[in-house]
C-alpha cells in the first residue's frame, strides 16, 4: 500500500532535505509536487485541498523558517499532516455493554465483509482473549452463511445457524439470546451486501441496526476503489451511525486513495485494515504508523509486535543458541528462517516496516517478490536431510536430482548456496537475542546491491 504516493513524496521531500533555508517559492513548489503525488493516489480532492492549506499555512510560518534545519522541519509538517488526516489515533473496539457486545458488520458484496467478519473474530479471540460468536443475516447469498461457517470452524470460534428463509432481525435476535445463555463476550452479525447502494438494501439494514442496536456498526470497503470508498463510505455513514470502517485489499492497493479520504468524508475512524487473505491478514489502523511508512520512515513498532505474535520463540532461541555455540548454520535452518519470514507476511511486507526505506531506489520495495523465497523453500525441500546439513557435499549429480525435484535451474540452486554462505558468515558475528538474530538473519539475504530489488528486479 502507498507504494506509488512513497515514492512521489520521496522524491519531492529529498530535494527539500538538505536545503539550508527554506523561502516561499521552494516550498509552494514542493507543495505542488505533494499535490500530483495526493491526487494520483486517488484521494479526493477536498482531502487534498485541506492538506495542502494546512501544510502551506505551517510551513511558511516561524514554526520551519526558525527552525534549526527547515528541510526536516518542513517533513515533520507533512507526517503529523498526514496523521490527522487519517485520524490521529488508533480508536479501540468498545465493550462497555452488558455482553455479549454486538458489533454488526455491512458493506457492499465483494467488498470482503465476510472474510472480515472471520479475521475480526480470530482477532478478537487471540488478541482480547473473547468468546467469540458469528452469525450471517446475509439470507440472499446461501454462500455466505456456509463461507463463515467454514470460517468460524478454522478460527475455533462459535457459529450460530441461520438459514436463507428467516427474517434477518429474527436470525439475530435468536443468536444474541443463545450468545447470553453461552456466556459470549463479543456477538458478531455479518448483513447482506448488494452490488450498489440501493433503498431496499438501506432500508433493510436500517431496521435490522434498530432492532439490536449494536454497540458497535463497521463499514467493510475494498481499498482498490480508492475515493470511490470513501464516498461510498458516506452513502452508507448518511443511513447509518457507523463507528468505523474496516478498509480491506490494502495489499494489493499501491495508491492509498481511500486511507486518505475516509476519515475526512465520513468523519469516522479506519479502526482496522485487512493486508491479506488469510484469517490473520488484520491489523489496526495506527494513523501515526502509516504516516511514517508514506514517508519511508518505516513502522518499526508493528514489525516488533509482527515478530513477538508470529516468530515461533523456541526455534528461534534453538537457533540463537546454536549459533553462539560455534555450531554452523545448514540449510534446515535456512529453510526455517525463510518459513519464520513467511509467518510475517513475507520480505515485502518485513520491508514495508522497515526504518529507512525511503532512502532506496524509486519502486525498488514493490519490485520485491515473495515468489523468489518459495522457490528457495522448494530446493531445500527437495534436499535429503544429510544434503541440508552438509551443503558442500552436493556434486553434480545431486544437483540435478534436487533442480528436477523442485522445478527449478542449476543457476537457482548455486545462487541459493552463495546466499546460504553470506548468512553463515553473518550468523558467526551475532551473538544477541533471537530476536536480533532472526532479524539480522532476513538481512543476510540481501544481496551485492542491497535487498532484493534494490538494485535491479530479482533474477529468481
Amino acid at each position: 500500500m502507498f507504494d506509488n504516493l512513497s515514492d512521489r513524496l520521496a522524491k519531492t521531500l529529498k530535494t527539500l532535505r538538505g536545503q539550508g533555508r527554506l523561502t516561499e517559492d521552494n516550498i509552494k513548489e514542493a507543495l505542488r509536487d505533494v499535490r500530483r503525488a495526493l491526487l494520483e493516489a486517488d484521494v479526493a480532492l477536498p482531502v487534498v485541498k485541506s492538506f495542502i492549506d494546512k501544510v502551506q499555512a505551517r510551513a511558511i510560518g516561524q514554526e520551519v523558517s526558525l527552525a534549526l534545519n527547515p528541510g526536516q522541519a518542513f517533513i515533520k509538517v507533512v507526517r503529523e499532516q498526514l496523521t490527522e488526516v487519517m485520524g490521529q489515533q488508533v480508536e479501540p473496539l468498545k465493550f462497555n455493554v452488558e455482553p455479549p457486545a454486538v458489533m454488526m458488520v455491512a458493506g457492499l458484496q465483494g467488498a470482503g465483509k465476510t472474510t472480515s467478519v472471520g479475521k475480526l473474530a480470530r482477532w478478537l479471540k487471540e488478541r482480547d482473549k473473547k468468546k467469540v460468536m458469528v452469525v450471517s443475516a446475509d439470507i440472499y447469498r446461501p454462500a455466505a452463511i456456509k463461507q463463515l461457517e467454514t470460517l468460524a470452524q478454522q478460527i475455533g470460534v462459535t457459529f450460530f445457524p441461520s438459514t436463507i428463509e428467516q427474517d434477518p432481525v429474527d436470525i439475530v435476535e435468536r443468536a444474541r439470546a443463545e450468545a447470553r445463555k453461552q456466556f459470549m463476550d463479543v456477538l458478531l452479525v455479518d448483513t447482506a451486501g448488494r452490488l450498489h447502494v440501493d433503498n431496499d438494501m438501506m432500508q433493510e439494514i436500517k431496521a435490522l441496526h434498530q432492532a439490536i442496536k449494536p454497540v458497535e456498526t463497521l463499514f467493510v470497503v475494498d481499498a482498490m476503489t480508492g475515493q470511490d470508498a470513501a464516498n461510498t463510505a458516506k452513502a452508507f455513514n448518511d443511513a447509518l451511525p457507523l463507528t468505523g470502517v474496516i478498509l480491506t485489499k490494502t495489499d494489493g492497493d499501491a495508491r492509498g486513495g481511500a486511507a486518505l479520504s475516509v476519515r475526512h468524508i465520513t468523519g469516522k475512524p479506519i479502526k482496522f485494515i485487512g493486508m491479506g487473505e488469510k484469517t490473520d491478514a488484520l491489523e489496526p489502523f495506527y494513523p501515526d504508523r502509516i504516516a511514517s511508512r508514506i514517508l519511508g520512515m518505516g513502522d518499526l513498532l508493528s514489525l516488533i509486535e509482527d515478530a513477538e505474535r508470529k516468530v515461533d520463540k523456541a526455534k528461534a532461541e534453538k537457533l540463537a543458541g546454536k549459533i553462539q555455540k560455534g555450531k554452523g548454520f545448514d540449510l534446515e535452518d535456512f529453510r526455517e528462517q525463510l518459513q519464520q519470514m513467511k509467518n510475517m507476511g513475507g520480505m515485502a511486507s518485513i520491508l514495508d516496516k522497515m526504518p529507512g526505506m525511503g532512502m532506496l531506489p524509486p519502486g525498488a520495495a514493490a519490485k520485491v517478490d515473495d515468489s523468489q523465497f518459495r522457490r528457495m523453500e522448494a530446493i531445500i525441500n527437495s534436499m535429503t536431510p544429510k544434503e541440508r546439513q552438509n551443503p558442500d557435499a552436493l556434486n553434480g549429480s545431486r544437483k540435478r536430482r534436487i533442480c528436477v525435484g523442485s522445478g527449478t535451474q542449476i543457476q537457482d540452486l548455486n545462487r541459493l548456496l552463495k546466499q546460504h554462505k553470506q548468512m553463515q558468515k553473518m550468523m558467526k558475528k551475532m551473538k544477541s537475542c533471537a530476536l536480533a538474530n532472526m532479524m539480522r538473519g532476513l538481512g543476510g539475504m540481501r544481496g551485492p546491491g542491497g535487498f532484493p530489488g534494490a538494485g535491479g528486479p530479482p533474477r529468481f
